[in-house]
């Protein structure tokens, strides 16, 4: 009785999202009717070592050539059908039935080792890379293809892109890379040099997701590739991470790329979206949208008012040949958070930035309660200010860095280092790549540093009174593991120091070192009245850094020095923007 009701509430919540699929289909207008698209499952083509590797292929009922979107990843195309709600963050192809209804061909790939495919997962490497590119060759040579084939998908999907653009293959007129990184030591698994936990999670999840099916049915073979093995091996920036990133080829694809990023989502894609717009060299257009976190970029990515507005005239004018004006302007579009508006820039980085140096100063500036209340100031600090010292672990961490407050309630800056701002006399934006000039020392032979840039709303005096914190939004961050401090002199901008990791350097315990830390670039308007806070730990937590966090080592103990006098002026580089 008991596996007869369950199977019933299984059906019933089966139905239930079909339902809801067809409803939203019908407000975006999209056909419902199955015979307005023809869906051909698990067609397998044979790569050049036999592995055969399965698609999903959707296209228009009606005879005629039509263009092709491909999409790869390990998400298994068995899920296409499968609600896109925010819950199943890796169900990021897009609205496949409209596209058909655009007259567009929506081919989805389970990558060689995942799904219904043959082989071993290998994580974007070369082989993997190599399938892309005969993918694309089968695909355009279909009888229901016009030859040409665009790239789509977020994440993933996006990070595919990039690396199969890199090769330039016969048949792949663009990508449109939304929400992808092209560095996958920098951008994901060792940010600044520091190891982050995600890429482990986000595989044991892949691994179930794959393998397991209700009641105890099997889905596909064990992935055996040991991933996370290989993350935490391959612990400097070597060959293993340079074949599966798109970085160092950027220059070398030749045809026409959208990147579309998110200011919200700075522990893994945003930085690969604008460093690919920077690094291509072929014709280009750059979006960075206001979405906050990995949730409002997801659900973005599903709703079609946004493809029908920012991909679909892309892929038209590269995939259908469009007259559309769609390369013409302004090669960048921004939105600019806080001010919560659209606009449109000739270049990127913004040419008329002023840089403004804000210097971290001893304070206090008595707005929030921290180790040190330090302040942020232009005046530049006196040749005899004493330095700012804390000791780490802190007795009162209780998620990574973050302690309790009063109330017992989480508080993300209680037992951190702060630096913060008087309140603006008038509305600040900035806009472009941030740069932290730290100096500072430590008593041990290497320390880590991340770093957190945030505007700080006003306060009721009663509030402070009573020990509350003023409300506050992250703006930017940044990361940086002290022995990694050596740099790519070829790479290195005054706008963006980039590090080598492969050389750790111990420190001299008690030497002062400058370390140029590169935050995340952001667009953001701080309103008259609100503070501009940054914040300095060895750590962060779950429960502020959402799944993007580094798990705090037994090995970190110790205290370090922010120096903040006349002759080792640690500041902040703001890129402020007049409008």
């Amino acid at each position: 009785m008991q596996q007869r009701t369950a199977r019933g509430k299984h059906v019933a919540n089966k139905e239930m999202a079909k339902k809801h699929m067809a409803q939203q289909q019908r407000e975006n207008g999209t056909p419902t009717d199955a015979t307005a698209m023809r869906v051909d499952r698990d067609v397998k083509v044979t790569m050049r070592d036999g592995v055969r590797i399965s698609l999903c292929v959707y296209r228009p009922q009606a005879e005629g050539r039509v263009p092709a979107l491909f999409a790869a990843s390990p998400y298994q195309h068995e899920f296409d059908t499968v609600p896109a709600f925010p819950l199943f963050l890796w169900r990021e192809t897009g609205p496949i039935e409209w596209y058909v209804a655009q007259g567009y061909a929506y081919v989805h790939a389970d990558v060689r080792g995942s799904g219904r495919s043959e082989g071993e997962f290998g994580f974007m490497d070369a082989t993997e890379q190599e399938d892309y590119v005969e993918l694309i060759a089968w695909i355009a040579q279909q009888p229901w293809c016009n030859g040409r084939v665009g790239g789509i998908g977020q994440s993933y999907y996006a990070m595919a892109q990039w690396l199969m653009a890199t090769r330039n293959p016969p048949g792949l007129a663009c990508i449109a890379p939304y929400d992808g990184l092209v560095d996958q030591y920098r951008c994901s698994n060792y940010h600044g040099g520091i190891f982050c936990s995600y890429r482990s999670s986000w595989y044991a999840n892949l691994r179930a997701d794959n393998q397991h099916r209700p009641a105890g049915a099997a889905g596909r073979p064990p992935m055996r590739f040991d991933l996370v093995g290989a993350i935490t091996e391959h612990t400097l920036d070597d060959d293993w991470w340079r074949e599966r990133s798109a970085f160092e080829r950027l220059g070398e694809i030749k045809v026409p790329v959208l990147s579309i990023g998110h200011w919200g989502k700075m522990g893994l894609h945003l930085r690969g979206n604008i460093l690919g717009f920077e690094e291509v060299r072929a014709p280009k257009k750059l979006v960075v949208t206001g979405a906050k976190n990995v949730h409002e970029a997801h659900h973005q990515f599903d709703q079609v008012e946004f493809h029908q507005r920012e991909l679909l005239p892309f892929y038209d004018r590269h995939l259908k040949g469009m007259d559309n004006g769609f390369m013409d302007g302004a090669p960048v579009r921004l939105f600019i958070r806080g001010a919560d508006v659209w606009r449109e820039e000739p270049q990127w980085p913004l040419a008329r930035a002023q840089y403004v140096r804000y210097f971290l100063r001893k304070g206090p500036s008595g707005s929030v309660t921290s180790l040190n209340d330090g302040a942020l100031s232009t005046e530049p600090p006196a040749a005899d200010e004493a330095p700012t010292a804390y000791a780490y672990p802190d007795w009162e961490w209780t998620s990574g860095v973050v302690a309790n407050g009063p109330d017992g309630r989480p508080d993300p800056v209680r037992r951190v280092l702060t630096f913060t701002s008087a309140p603006l006399a008038a509305d600040l934006e900035i806009t472009g790549p941030i740069v932290l000039e730290l100096h500072a020392s430590s008593d041990q032979i290497d320390t880590r540093f991340i770093v957190k840039l945030a505007d700080q709303a006003p306060q009721e005096d009663a509030a402070r009174a009573n020990g509350a914190q003023p409300p506050f939004t992250n703006v930017s961050k940044g990361w940086l593991q002290a022995s990694h401090r050596e740099k790519d002199l070829a790479r290195t901008t005054a706008l963006r120091p980039f590090y080598t990791h492969t050389n750790p350097q111990p420190l001299t315990p008690g030497d002062i070192y400058r370390f140029d830390i590169e935050l995340l670039p952001t667009a953001y308007v701080f309103r008259k009245g609100h503070r501009i806070r940054l914040e300095i730990a060895n750590g962060d937590s779950p429960l502020t850094d959402a799944v993007f966090t580094h798990p705090y080592p037994p090995t970190a103990i110790g205290t370090d020095t922010i120096q903040h006098r006349g002759a080792h002026p640690s500041c902040l580089l703001l890129p402020v923007v007049k409008t």
